[in-house]
């Protein structure tokens, strides 16, 4: 994958979202957080677009490595056969492609492993990219929700929502950090959105746990 696409994939996970966000959050905060959006959906397409290339790149490249496998298994009965009829000049021919194949084979093994490598890690981006764009499309939709009973809503207690907004602020991206501050949300609903946060953190320490556990039994079952 391009340095340029690893760039923009690492800067919507990271929660980057364009270079003018700060200029640009106070005065169209919604905007800015609906062109984030777009840009990861296009990413995301991107990315998938270079996953569907490589995984056709790795494709053809098993193909061949069947292939000259099987021309190689090949030529070993028809050397057997050229030396019983006499025909060592048959024979030579088929050794020496034989040595052409054995030399491309490494080669090919080696493009194998790189390409499923890409495969996995472009694999994973994708993963990662759609989970950001959940994360940031729900955010935008409670925003726009925040926005839509603003003047119904009671005033917001002043110390609690800049106590909670500060340390949100220190632990998000740019584009959190658009949302936290646009919203003012305080009381009830900061409270649901941290409680929310604290039980998704329990649950991927949960899985994290988890897989632990998995990969300690399938060491001690190596090592058994």
């Amino acid at each position: 994958m391009a340095d340029s696409l690893k760039t923009r994939v690492g800067r919507i996970i990271a929660g980057s979202v364009h270079a003018l966000v700060d200029h640009l959050e106070n005065h169209a905060p919604q905007a800015v957080m609906e062109q984030s959006l777009r840009e990861a959906d296009t990413v995301i397409g991107e990315v998938r677009h270079e996953l569907g290339r490589t995984s056709a790149n790795r494709h053809l490249a098993q193909q061949q490595h069947a292939h000259l496998n099987g021309q190689h298994a090949t030529l070993a009965g028809q050397i057997d056969q050229a030396l019983a009829a006499g025909r060592d000049d048959l024979a030579r021919a088929a050794v020496a492609r034989q040595l052409d194949i054995e030399a491309q084979i490494p080669v090919l093994e080696t493009t194998l492993a790189d390409l499923a490598r890409q495969e996995s890690e472009l694999t994973g981006y994708v993963a990662a990219l759609l989970a950001k764009q959940r994360e940031m499309a729900d955010a935008l939709e409670a925003f726009c929700q925040s926005r839509a009973t603003a003047t119904q809503a009671p005033a917001a207690p002043p110390g609690g929502a800049n106590a909670v907004q500060q340390r949100i602020d220190a632990v998000t991206g740019a584009f959190d950090r658009l949302y936290a501050r646009q919203t003012g949300l305080a009381g009830t609903d900061r409270s649901h959105t941290l409680d929310q946060a604290a039980k998704l953190k329990e649950l991927d320490e949960l899985v994290r746990d988890h897989k632990i556990a998995e990969r300690m039994a399938r060491l001690k079952t190596g090592q058994a």
